[in-house]
């Protein structure tokens, strides 16, 4: 009887362990199959960034050797003013996006907490809009430019201002949306007592509503901002001149023609845009799953 007892539990975790494999194990498997699927690019462009060799054929996963020309030959090229697109894109998806915040958080709170006729109907309308990509008014938004800039030569075809303005009508509606969710679960009672002390809807807005939604709007301004940032087929339809190109645009700049493609200088200028992105959302992934939760919570 002795013998069968202390053998239990190990036939128990014998079957155990086949039971983990049975149930739980093959999903490690897919994971780590999915992992490499989508690693595997990410350590090719590292490898060609470092690598002296621009031919593809030669390339290897691993290089005979490495360099860091690939990278100084992005800031000694006249041709090619990578440093002007990083910034150019920079400076349009920091200003765009936190406009988008702004527009998006004013909507919000309306829809939330203020009572008006259509109220519902706009905030269905929001969302139908968004149901269409952007992109497919490419065409009206390129001869919309040219008619601003025959009078506002400033805010024309080729101007980072109309660019911005187009990026400004992209989001919002979604934006809002998830902003109103997030406000819904804001007490109401806060307004109340604030209306009771003589406080406008302004105030409620700017003192305590503004406030309590930094959550979902940080949320809000990173998600916009990345796709903003890495946006192509807008910016390249209405940027004309080279200065103007975001880091989008310019990086088609490296693979014009076939037979001289800088493929190096292209994974080059890949790591260093990309980089600052990726370090925003690994800093910030636990805001955006929190805000994100949040704000689906009551929509």
């Amino acid at each position: 009887m002795a013998t069968n007892r202390d053998q239990s539990p190990i036939a128990a975790n014998r079957m155990s362990a086949k039971r983990w494999i049975r149930e739980i194990g093959w999903r490690h498997v897919v994971l780590i199959i999915a992992t490499f699927f989508a690693l595997y690019p990410v350590v090719w462009v590292l490898s060609a960034a470092f690598n002296p060799v621009d031919n593809l054929s030669a390339a290897r996963l691993i290089p005979r050797s490495f360099t860091f020309d690939n990278f100084t030959e992005l800031f000694e090229s006249d041709l090619t003013p990578f440093g002007t697109w990083l910034f150019n894109s920079w400076r349009v998806a920091l200003i765009a996006a936190s406009l988008n915040v702004i527009l998006a958080a004013l909507a919000s709170f309306a829809f939330s907490r203020l009572r008006f006729r259509g109220r519902r109907a706009g905030l269905l309308s929001l969302l139908l809009i968004q149901v269409f990509p952007q992109f497919l008014g490419f065409i009206a938004l390129f001869l919309l430019a040219q008619q601003i800039g025959d009078i506002f030569p400033a805010a024309g075809l080729n101007t980072q201002t109309y660019i911005i303005m187009v990026y400004l009508g992209g989001a919002i509606g979604f934006n809002a949306f998830l902003i109103k969710g997030f406000m819904d679960t804001i007490p109401a009672e806060l307004d109340e007592s604030a209306e009771v002390d003589g406080a406008s809807p302004w105030q409620i807005f700017s003192r305590i509503v503004f406030p309590l939604s930094r959550p979902v709007l940080a949320v809000i301004f990173i998600i916009t901002f990345i796709n903003i940032y890495s946006e192509y087929i807008l910016a390249r339809t209405l940027l004309r001149s080279t200065q103007e190109f975001t880091m989008a645009v310019g990086l088609q700049l490296f693979v014009e023609s076939n037979y001289s493609a800088k493929w190096g200088n292209l994974a080059a200028a890949a790591i260093i845009g990309a980089a600052p992105i990726v370090l925003t959302f690994l800093v910030a992934q636990k805001q955006i799953i929190g805000g994100l939760t949040q704000g689906s919570v009551k929509g």
